[in-house]
């Protein structure tokens, strides 16, 4: 089984007095984008983290089956905390699992799949999406590096993983850079 954990429990620092992830972009809210490419996925299951407005995220995200949500009530201490939270919900009998950012509108069911299928067929303990030298979330691991997460803290999230073990990585060839684009502007709803 692969399992997505899907980090929504920000404060929008960025947007003021705006939780980002409940902004309407391209008519709908910025966080269904992101549920949506999950749910038709080969993805089985997907881990919402809530924190900040978790309530009002939680009325607005698209139902599905696959989706169940965690709260994370130490979400002012930063990414990591979100993330560790949403792997107590990931056991060691799961093939792997997907660390999917959720202000991050141009990820696809293509690109999922993609690091679904390495995740499946492929040795490796990381399974990161590049274009050119740009690596990008989200980012696959294989189940034996849960213990690993652990150790993180702060602000720190997937990215620091593929830095530690990057050896141990296989890169996900996509044809463009702005499946990586996040929106965290006003500017950047305009689009």
């Amino acid at each position: 089984m692969i399992k997505a954990i899907l980090l929504a429990a920000g404060k929008s620092k960025r947007l003021k007095s705006e939780n980002k992830l409940i902004k309407i972009y391209k008519k709908k809210p910025l966080i269904n984008h992101g549920v949506k490419s999950l749910i038709k996925s080969k993805v089985n299951k997907i881990i919402i983290v809530l924190g900040f407005e978790s309530k009002k995220l939680k009325k607005i995200i698209k139902k599905n089956r696959k989706i169940s949500f965690t709260f994370n009530k130490y979400y002012k201490k930063g990414m990591s905390s979100s993330i560790k939270q949403g792997l107590k919900k990931i056991s060691k009998k799961d093939k792997g699992f997907i660390i999917v950012q959720s202000d991050m509108p141009f990820i696809t069911t293509s690109n999922i799949n993609k690091i679904c299928n390495s995740i499946t067929t492929k040795k490796y303990l990381i399974h990161i999406l590049r274009y050119k030298n740009q690596m990008g979330n989200p980012i696959g691991f294989d189940i034996s590096i849960l213990d690993k997460f652990k150790k993180i803290k702060g602000n720190i999230g997937a990215k620091y993983m593929v830095k530690k073990l990057k050896n141990r990585a296989n890169f996900i060839t996509v044809s463009s850079k702005k499946i990586f684009k996040d929106l965290d502007k006003p500017s950047d709803f305009r689009n």
